[in-house]
């Protein structure tokens, strides 16, 4: 049986997310998903899988509960099937952001940044420019690990370790002259969204630049225009590790002991044990040193 996956997130003031912990969680159960769901007074973010039949009913849950009074009734999802289930528990967490930012200026739940569509950013690409003849730069902002695994031709990232650090690395970056902004038209990027999101609405006040958030992030523009212009594979966080263009699961893995992600190539190498060691953390300290 295929198991379904969904991704979504929805920023929306939510005056006490802590109500909706318990019976949520329990609807999850009681159809039998696995997952983890973020709700914070910004909004919900919410990485599920399970038989068909569940996923369509917390979907239902979600926007028709008079629990959350219409809150997340426009809630979009992303969906894939895998033939495992990729989570290992339920669970539904309280957080101060459903993703950290640090910077409470910044209401995502108040207003979007502008977006453009996966079709849009395709033919950008094509022809190098958007449809007001400005320059593009692609901007990830994802972890640096997601980016060694993939990312779209020509992109800059900020080799961050964790979206938390995005403030500062661009402040810097801009500082020493390894972002020139000018007269660009910047288009953030990540996995599904969220992310992107946030950085866009950060970005907008402080660069002399337009700012463009990547509609449904990398999976979305997988499943509406394919791997046109992107190069690797898409990091996901669950038990699949990585997808291809195709939104299939890859043979890349993650090491059990330190969490990196190993590929089919580093599989190969004799540092590499299922459940032990790859071939990074098995390195000599000055040799992992040097590839970090």
């Amino acid at each position: 049986m295929n198991i379904v996956n969904i991704a979504g997130y929805k920023f929306v003031p939510i005056a006490h997310p802590e109500a909706f912990r318990a019976p949520l969680r329990e609807r999850c159960l009681a159809l039998g998903l696995k997952g983890t769901v973020l709700l914070a007074p910004e909004g919900i973010n919410l990485f599920l899988a399970g038989p068909e039949e569940g996923i369509g009913a917390i979907q239902a849950f979600l926007r028709e509960a008079p629990l959350f009074a219409g809150a997340f009734t426009d809630l979009r999802v992303k969906a894939s099937l895998s033939v495992e289930q990729p989570f290992r528990r339920m669970l539904v967490r309280i957080k101060k952001e459903i993703i950290t930012m640090r910077r409470p200026a910044v209401l995502p739940q108040a207003g979007r940044a502008p977006a453009v569509s996966p079709r849009t950013l395709r033919r950008w690409l094509d022809q190098g420019t958007d449809d007001e003849g400005r320059a593009l730069l692609l901007l990830d902002t994802r972890n640096r690990f997601e980016v060694e695994l993939g990312t779209f031709e020509g992109a800059h990232q900020l080799g961050i370790a964790h979206f938390g650090e995005f403030p500062d690395a661009f402040a810097k970056a801009q500082a020493q002259g390894e972002l020139d902004l000018t007269d660009k038209h910047v288009v953030t990027f990540c996995t599904g969204g969220i992310r992107c999101e946030k950085a866009a609405l950060y970005m907008s006040s402080l660069a002399p630049c337009r700012v463009t958030q990547l509609e449904g992030g990398i999976l979305q523009y997988f499943e509406d225009v394919g791997g046109s212009h992107w190069q690797g594979e898409c990091f996901v966080f669950d038990d699949r590790v990585a997808l291809d263009s195709q939104l299939r699961e890859t043979a890349t893995v993650q090491c059990y002991a330190c969490r990196s992600v190993v590929d089919r190539v580093a599989q190969e190498d004799r540092r590499y044990v299922p459940g032990v060691s790859c071939p990074l953390c098995a390195a000599p300290p000055q040799a992992r040193l040097q590839s970090s």
